[in-house]
């Protein structure tokens, strides 16, 4: 249940949607509504995230076959809005 795997999946996930979160609602509040509040609120857990994201998938590049071919891709994922989703399916694919 914790592998390895399991908890990059997880933080891709909420790493994705703090990114969407930031990028899509907290930073037009802030330039739109002069309200910086949502995204100091939401700036912090997002960099943690993404922190955790990158030295997972370094972690992972060495144990897993996947992730070492399309390591280029899973980096790339983190900055592209949606890519740790699409990340997700390709690699559900991948794998079944």
């Amino acid at each position: 249940m914790f592998s390895l795997i399991n908890i990059f999946r997880v933080t891709a996930f909420l790493e994705g949607v703090s990114y969407i979160l930031l990028l899509f609602i907290a930073t037009p509040i802030k330039y739109f509504g002069n309200d910086p509040q949502y995204v100091k609120m939401l700036g912090m857990p997002h960099g943690i995230l993404f922190m955790l994201y990158v030295i997972l998938a370094f972690m992972l590049k060495q144990e897993n076959e996947w992730f070492k071919s399309n390591f280029k891709m899973v980096l790339l994922a983190s900055i592209i809005p949606f890519g740790t989703f699409i990340l997700e399916r390709k690699y559900k694919k991948a794998t079944n």
